[in-house]
């Protein structure tokens, strides 16, 4: 009989990730892929917002601020947006705010802006487990506070 160690690995990080998720798609394509069962990180914790396009800078900064090792985007596709033209606004706010990122000196690749429908369930998953395994690698974030 083979034994299975089941104890923890020592000085593995775990990472915590922030997702602010668009209700209309993202979410829902979050909720597919619990319903189907798909596997995917524990590390996330998932923001419900309206649309992507509301996701202010400081909520993402205070997400690094308060501990989060990375922080992920979510929205509808261009095009599919509930509010016409609010994932555009989104792409255009993350795309300033990676530049504001690499202007403090922090690795800029801890934020992601992904498009991610209602249906694509198995992205969703697909995606956390990429984005969990890319902040692994960058281990944990070192903010200064001075």
């Amino acid at each position: 009989m083979t034994q299975v160690n089941t104890e923890p690995t020592p000085n593995l990080f775990e990472p915590t990730i922030i997702v602010f998720a668009c209700n209309w798609c993202s979410y829902a394509g979050a909720d597919l892929a619990g319903v189907s069962r798909l596997n995917y990180p524990s590390n996330i914790r998932i923001v419900r917002v309206m649309c992507s396009g509301r996701v202010d800078p400081a909520f993402i900064l205070k997400a690094f601020i308060k501990g989060a090792d990375g922080v992920l985007v979510a929205g509808c596709h261009p095009g599919d947006c509930h509010y016409l033209e609010g994932n555009l606004r989104a792409e255009e706010r993350i795309n300033n705010t990676i530049e504001a990122l690499k202007t403090l000196g922090w690795e800029a690749n801890r934020l992601r802006l992904e498009w991610i429908s209602a249906s694509e369930g198995k992205r969703f998953a697909q995606i956390m487990t990429e984005f969990t395994q890319q902040i692994r690698e960058l281990g944990p974030i070192k903010i200064s506070n001075s």
